[in-house]
């Protein structure tokens, strides 16, 4: 993709997928869904794949709404990581997309989770100021792809980076079956 014209290029609501040569430990083997970006407030989004291994009940109390405490939490982001917060996903068949609302109270999780709406916890969030992402991605640290059906899925895991990379063709097979850590073969 080319960036010279920042002005007409918004990725909100495309994934990004971490590069092997991206060595910020955080997001290693990320993949995100970016549900914000304007290019004069920066851009914003949740790491899908990095279950926590916690439900929400272990972190709050969820007395009335139950269905709530047995979701998995997540770990969006290095933003806020003392923040819960919940997204509802959905994947449109008619206009292959993904569809997403985010920052949901409690009350409106509950009511989209009923609804049959996928209902994401995260800790934390991921953000970029102004131009950081696109200079992040001049620099080939992430890998734009549009979202699948699968992602909206709450068992998404570690593995979901290398299934979506491989699924790109041959070059980002060859990507995918990168060692996490090279150096030590």
């Amino acid at each position: 993709m080319d960036f010279e014209d920042p002005e007409q290029l918004s990725l909100e609501g495309t994934l990004i997928l971490a590069a092997p040569s991206l060595r910020d430990p955080g997001f290693s083997r990320s993949v995100l869904l970016l549900t914000n970006h304007k290019h004069d407030d920066g851009a914003m989004g949740f790491i899908l794949n990095k279950p926590m291994g916690k439900k929400v009940s272990d972190l709050i109390e969820v007395d009335s709404m139950r269905e709530l405490g047995e979701l998995p939490v997540f770990l969006g982001g290095p933003v806020s990581p003392d923040q819960l917060t919940f997204a509802a996903l959905t994947w449109q068949a008619q206009g292959e997309e993904l569809l997403f609302d985010t920052h949901l109270s409690s009350d409106e999780a509950l009511h989209r989770l009923r609804e049959g709406f996928q209902v994401r916890a995260f800790v934390g969030y991921s953000g970029w100021a102004e131009g950081q992402l696109e200079s992040e991605l001049q620099q080939r640290s992430w890998i734009t792809r549009k979202p699948v059906p699968g992602v909206a899925s709450s068992d998404s895991d570690e593995q979901l980076w290398e299934e979506l990379l491989s699924s790109m063709g041959p070059y980002y097979r060859l990507l995918a079956s990168t060692p996490e850590r090279p150096e030590l073969n």
